[in-house]
């Protein structure tokens, strides 16, 4: 089978140990999952595995969507609770609507700084290697959007947000700087992914009922189909003369085709029994559409 499994990954393990985990469960090698999260946080996972490994780069670009539980007058070294306390102070006199001031200058276009623990490399080495030496380097800003930031609660020295971000984003480094915002640091205390593109967590799969499901040989009813991460894509259909040359890996003509005008880039070409074949991208050069990714 090829696939995607939306997994609810509990606190405390890595995301490559829930990989590992669906690797043996399923019986197959290859298994990959998109958008890391950290050990201390929970929440979907997106686990493809088979052909659908070939998509992880697609549903990278999905937005986000977490909830965060940040603890404000205590920042730590990795920015959240599994760190060294590196500074504390009052938090006492920060108000509500200091906080709702401070989190607008959080929405939109920011800027951001990876936290030294962070699968981020440097000269080769990932930098969480460096930091548990005891190693700080420079790192550079890094852009990300963020398209929804609200206040859930506030009792303090607990603030509670939802936010909805883009690809690369670090919640622990925005709560580290929400706290230097406010001037009394904070740090991430829970975190959990509640959505990831077309995934909830309603719909989530914990590990130890996909371990019963195949136990019962029933998991496959969990199985997302490959494309369900790409349903806002152009869509052809192919005869049965160009889905061959797809198969092949040739490229077609599909001017015969109805292109919507703004898609000029790729679309997804599935053949007459409606079996996804492959992702078509455009050859400017030879002024036809190239397989990127064949499924068949």
């Amino acid at each position: 089978m090829n696939g995607i499994l939306n997994i609810c990954k509990p606190a405390g393990i890595t995301s490559f140990g829930v990989v590992s985990a669906v690797r043996r469960l399923i019986g197959e090698k290859r298994v990959g999952h998109a958008g890391t999260l950290d050990p201390m946080a929970e929440g979907v996972l997106p686990i493809c595995f088979g052909k659908a490994t070939r998509v992880i780069e697609y549903l990278q670009e999905d937005n986000k969507l977490y909830r965060a539980e940040i603890v404000l007058g205590t920042s730590t070294d990795s920015y959240d609770a599994a760190g060294k306390i590196t500074m504390q102070a009052d938090y006492s006199s920060v108000s509500r609507r200091q906080l709702e001031k401070s989190l607008e200058g959080f929405r939109g276009d920011i800027q951001q700084t990876p936290p030294m623990f962070s699968a981020v490399k440097h000269n080769g080495q990932r930098l969480y290697s460096l930091a548990r030496e005891g190693v700080s380097v420079e790192r550079k800003s890094r852009p990300a959007h963020i398209y929804r930031l609200d206040l859930v609660s506030f009792k303090p020295p607990l603030v509670v947000l939802d936010i909805e971000c883009s690809r690369g984003t670090y919640i622990r480094s925005l709560a580290h700087d929400l706290g230097e915002a406010l001037g009394c640091g904070a740090h991430v205390s829970a975190l959990a992914r509640l959505a990831y593109g077309p995934f909830i967590i309603e719909d989530a799969v914990s590990p130890s009922l996909l371990e019963t499901a195949v136990k019962d040989n029933d998991w496959q009813k969990y199985v997302y189909a490959i494309d369900s991460v790409l349903q806002s894509w152009q869509k052809i259909t192919v005869d049965d003369e160009k889905a061959q040359l797809i198969r092949y890996g040739s490229g077609i003509d599909i001017t015969d085709i109805h292109v919507k005008a703004d898609v000029t880039e790729r679309c997804l070409a599935y053949d007459n029994e409606d079996d996804l074949l492959a992702i078509l991208v455009f050859d400017a050069e030879k002024d036809n559409w190239h397989p990127q990714k064949v499924f068949a």
